[in-house]
């Protein structure tokens, strides 16, 4: 069982930065996928960045070059940093961590986009919220 909690929201102006943290307990991260998924009004929950045990990272079309995701895998800890935000970049962020141990999902999909696909298949954090005002 994992826990996580997300920390580093708030309200920013446009082009201002934010940098967000998920702290993890109960296991080890450095074992699962880790994203950082986003929930905007009116719109579904949607992958923005993550990174996987090898180290590889991927990220929404719309945040390429704004935002970057790490891991220290000695704190357990998950960032994103955010960059030049734009007002569509609000929203509640959630950290999540997956597949759960004996959890399996199509070999057409990756890890991450199972999780944005069947939540239950992985650990989330409660959300923490980002505003971007004009």
């Amino acid at each position: 069982q994992v826990q996580l909690v997300e920390a580093g929201g708030g309200s920013v102006q446009s082009g201002g930065s934010l940098k967000l943290s998920c702290t993890a307990s109960g296991d080890t991260l450095r074992t699962y996928c880790m994203g950082w998924f986003r929930k905007a009004p009116g719109h579904e929950r949607e992958a923005v960045a993550s990174t996987d045990s090898d180290g590889r990272t991927t990220y929404a079309d719309s945040v390429i070059g704004r935002f970057t995701i790490s891991q220290d895998n000695a704190n357990n800890m998950l960032y994103l940093q955010m960059n030049s935000l734009k007002t569509e970049d609000t929203g509640t962020y959630y950290c999540a961590a997956g597949p759960k141990p004996g959890e399996a999902f199509p070999a057409s999909m990756s890890a991450i986009q199972a999780l944005e696909r069947m939540p239950d298949l992985g650990y989330w954090g409660q959300g923490t919220q980002v505003t971007v005002s004009s």
